[in-house]
């Protein structure tokens, strides 16, 4: 069974910087991601990268600021989130992709204060 545990948010001043982490139990996965939700708004893809090749991909709000990142022997992923946005104030969701299997993490808030 599929486990993912997402951690590192919290409250921050616009301009700073927070790292998301994700452990993730089990392997072969074919893809990672981070989601984020704000209130009153729908799910929205913020960072993605792909097991084969590492290509990643960003929303256009987060480029130049968010990096997605993997690391194999902790089998975890981060999101390196810099220059912090009030408008980036949300609850931040891991996901992966394995088959037609896709599983989600509990969530994690990210506010920031302007």
């Amino acid at each position: 069974q599929v486990r993912l545990v997402d951690f590192g948010g919290g409250l921050v001043q616009a301009g700073g910087s927070l790292r998301l982490s994700c452990a993730v139990s089990g392997f072969s996965f074919s893809s990672y991601a981070w989601y984020r939700q704000a209130p009153g708004k729908e799910r929205e893809l913020v960072a993605f990268i792909f097991s084969v090749g590492g290509t990643t991909q960003y929303a256009d709000s987060v480029k130049g600021r968010f990096t997605i990142s993997r690391d194999n022997g902790k089998n975890t992923i981060y999101l390196q989130m810099n220059s912090l946005k009030p408008e980036d104030t949300a609850v931040y969701y891991c996901r992966v992709v394995r088959g037609a299997t896709v599983s989600w993490g509990q969530g994690t808030q990210v506010t920031v204060s302007s």
